[in-house]
């Protein structure tokens, strides 16, 4: 017998007993009936599938247990190698055929419904549509305003919009101005809120007059019931800043009676600190503004300083003279000059008795003296600074130190001399040299 036909059965041997492990599917591969439809399957071949050959899918000439599903070929790490979800792939939780077809990947109905990555990520002008040149100034993300449904029909969010109302607010892509708007060129932000259009807050700047146009009791707050009986216009008296207080009032034709209104209820009466008065307010005051006020002095008696402290009524000016006297003592109760003064103080401007009259310090026709040298004002050196000899002030004789103006500017002060230039050891004291009660120096 020959080698080669004695070993013949045994493999037909080997290969039946083999055949339980390669299945009833390896036999099907590898022996596909002809005709076979493919839709019998459950996965019907359309679109690009067509196109494939069966070992696209059929790995290793296996039929049965090949995923029907785009995801079981699609994804990463399946033997297939079938294109799967890019990296840059919407964040979703969707399978491949809620938004793609098997024709194409691009052109993809995209449903929102699983999309779990921010809008901007796609509708960025680039993947998507993203926000059109005329889209609102803002920082909001899409989904604080719109829906998955349709860009139109927004619920808008005004926190983050930084651009002008008025783009938006223009009466074709939100609203605008109504027809009975106050005529004005203010932005809307001026006087409206994203809150509400009502309540504004109205911005009168630029407004002179018209008021009345507005302010009727309809459009907006008008005269109240107890308005003082009046024709004039809203602006002769108001402001635009608020209605109180009222500072234009006019008072044309009004000469008494102010106390009708003047009680301090309608308006402004006598405040807390006014001049104790049975006085009506028109004895004193006039209708152009109660400052100045013609006070009748008639029984003011001689206390003139209660009133006149520069709080209730004038006082002494800032560059009157040192005195203790009360103001009637020089002044009338007409005016405040001419005024009568005597010099009967020993102290400032004391007993000078070279002056003889008043125009040699009183050079003008003003209550205070005219400073010959007004830096050293009101000292002695205000007008004796020129009479000044700085030799005859010596500080010290050796090294010779003289004395300044403005340290003697008090001629009838000290002005020691000392022995040397520490000037703490006094060699000879004078004091009171040039009192103005000696007549002279």
């Amino acid at each position: 017998m020959d080698n080669k036909n004695q070993f013949k059965p045994r493999w037909l041997i080997v290969l039946l007993l083999m055949l339980p492990l390669f299945g009833a599917s390896t036999m099907a591969a590898e022996a596909p009936q002809e005709g076979f439809d493919h839709d019998t399957t459950g996965f019907i071949l359309s679109g690009e599938h067509t196109r494939l050959a069966c070992e696209s899918c059929h790995l290793r000439g296996i039929f049965k247990g090949i995923p029907n599903t785009c995801q079981g070929c699609h994804a990463q790490g399946t033997p297939m190698k079938a294109s799967a979800k890019p990296p840059n792939h919407i964040p979703s939780g969707n399978v491949c055929d809620d938004c793609h077809l098997d024709t194409t990947w691009a052109t993809a109905r995209v449903d929102h419904v699983s999309v779990t990555g921010a809008c901007e990520s796609c509708h960025n002008g680039r993947a998507a549509s993203g926000k059109p040149p005329g889209h609102i100034q803002s920082n909001n993300v899409c989904d604080d305003c719109h829906t998955t449904r349709n860009w139109a029909g927004a619920r808008f969010d005004h926190s983050a919009v930084a651009g002008n109302c008025m783009r938006c607010h223009n009466g074709r892509t939100a609203t605008g101005k109504p027809a009975n708007h106050i005529q004005t060129g203010n932005d809307c932000e001026v006087c409206h809120r994203t809150t509400g259009w009502v309540p504004a807050g109205f911005d009168h700047a630029g407004i002179t007059n018209g008021c009345s146009n507005c302010h009727n009791g309809a459009t907006a707050t008008g005269k109240p019931a107890n308005h003082i009986q009046s024709n004039n216009a809203c602006e002769a008296c108001h402001r635009t800043t608020a209605w109180v207080p009222a500072t234009g009032f006019d008072h044309t034709g009004i000469t008494n009676g102010c106390y009708n209104c003047h009680n301090g209820a309608t308006a402004t009466g006598k405040p807390p600190n006014h001049i104790a008065s049975n006085n009506l307010c028109e004895d004193c005051h006039r209708t152009a503004g109660w400052i100045p006020a013609s006070f009748d002095h008639a029984n003011a008696g001689e206390n003139c300083s209660s009133c006149h402290n520069g709080s209730t009524a004038t006082g002494k000016t800032p560059n009157h003279f040192v005195t203790t006297l009360q103001c009637n003592a020089c002044h009338t109760n007409v005016a405040w000059l001419p005024v009568r003064y005597t010099h009967t103080s020993m102290n400032y401007p004391g007993d000078h008795r070279k002056v003889n009259n008043c125009t040699g310090c009183h050079t003008t026709n003003t209550e205070a003296p005219t400073w010959r040298s007004p830096t050293y004002k009101p000292f002695c050196a205000g007008c004796h600074a020129k009479d000044y000899k700085a030799g005859e002030h010596k500080k010290v004789d050796n090294p010779k130190i003289l004395y300044t103006v403005g340290e003697l500017k008090d001629c009838s002060g000290a002005c020691h001399t000392y022995t040397d230039n520490t000037l703490s050891v006094i060699k000879k004291r004078r004091s009171g040299k040039h009192l103005p009660s000696k007549g002279g120096w």
